[in-house]
């Protein structure tokens, strides 16, 4: 048995209990978690902004050590240090086919059978978005794990697993910020901090910083923000155009996943920018443009999912910025925590405040 957070139902609170786990399977993994990241995402499902079968163990965001492996797997061994990866292509339907993984049709069917059981009664549990890193094990497919590169921090490569792979896909594949560009990140949480610090790796001349809560600017200086502007509302894409010279950003990147958000920092950028959406909103999130200024402005909006990343392409090449010291993990972590503080972590998200929080197993 082991302890694992879990979800009862959509919306309720989440309690740490005692979970029975199988030994894997044909093609399947046991991981002893290190640590885990708490991630909007984690949020979202838990409040039914994204679908997912419930009672579940949610948390996609991990590291840990193999213990054991089911039969075929050759991939990796026990003993071996892996990031998991939430969304793994199977690399054969028509997306993987278009070299667009990220948008895999059978990346989240993980999500969708019981993979343990409860301790009490036996009911089954589903693994949030596949990968159930809210326990000190967990069971997974083998492409859903990747070897951590050696000389990265085993706790803080969680945080490869998701943001960081979000920001920096957002700002190299989605975006294509290219050197000397402005860039506006909106929302200066885990996702946003990576983002900026991987802009500043793309050799982005301004950086922007957008946040509501005025808390958030030492993080993202640190990260590299050269400017900071506190969210207030009708003002805010202004202020961000006037920080960038006048005329408006290259890009902004939308870290929040909210209509206003999205619609602020649209207006943030210059005739002919680019806006990326990285941020999870609701479906009644609607955001409104006139057909005049779509024409006017000539700026292109798209959609960021996992920061258009291809996981075993990227993971080596972020973990190579980790190493060299031009990417800070532990600088985005602002609180480490047990499984039974998920829930004031959750609250601290929704409130706006900290970076990132990191579950971390003795």
């Amino acid at each position: 048995m082991v302890r694992a957070a879990v979800l009862p139902a959509v919306g309720a609170p989440l309690r740490v209990a005692e979970i029975d786990l199988p030994e894997p399977g044909p093609g399947q993994v046991r991981i002893k978690l290190a640590a885990a990241g708490v991630c909007h995402s984690d949020l979202s499902l838990s409040n039914g902004t994204l679908r997912q079968p419930v009672p579940a163990v949610l948390g996609h965001e991990g590291t840990g050590t193999v213990t054991a492996v089911g039969e075929g797997v050759d991939g990796v061994a026990p003993g071996d240090r892996v990031v998991l990866n939430w969304a793994p292509a199977c690399r054969a339907c028509h997306f993987c086919g278009l070299g667009e993984p990220w948008l895999c049709t059978d990346a989240a069917a993980a999500s969708a059978v019981p993979y343990a059981t409860l301790a009490t009664d036996g009911s089954a549990l589903y693994p949030g978005l596949g990968t159930a890193v809210f326990a000190e094990e967990t069971v997974v497919r083998a492409s859903a794990v990747i070897p951590l590169p050696d000389g990265i921090p085993l706790a803080e490569a969680a945080l490869l697993g998701c943001a960081v792979l979000t920001g920096y896909g957002a700002v190299h594949h989605s975006a294509r910020v290219r050197a000397g560009e402005s860039v506006a990140v909106y929302g200066a949480g885990g996702v946003g901090l990576a983002t900026i610090q991987s802009a500043r790796i793309a050799g982005a001349g301004a950086v922007v910083a957008v946040d509501s809560s005025p808390q958030k600017e030492e993080l993202a200086r640190a990260a590299g923000a050269t400017d900071f502007v506190l969210a207030d509302g009708d003002t805010t894409a202004k202020r961000v155009r006037a920080a960038a010279g006048g005329l408006g950003v290259d890009v902004a990147i939308e870290c929040v996943g909210r209509a206003e958000t999205i619609r602020t920092a649209w207006s943030s950028t210059r005739r002919g920018g680019r806006t990326t959406v990285v941020g999870i909103g609701g479906k009644d999130e609607q955001v409104a443009f006139s057909a005049l200024e779509l024409f006017h402005f000539g700026r292109t909006l798209s959609g960021c999912v996992y920061g258009n990343s291809d996981p075993a392409h990227d993971l080596p090449i972020v973990a190579a910025h980790v190493r060299e010291g031009r990417l800070d993990l532990s600088g985005m972590v602002t609180d480490r925590i047990g499984l039974g503080d998920i829930p004031e972590a959750f609250a601290a998200m929704r409130a706006g405040r900290g970076g990132r929080s990191l579950v971390v197993f003795p």
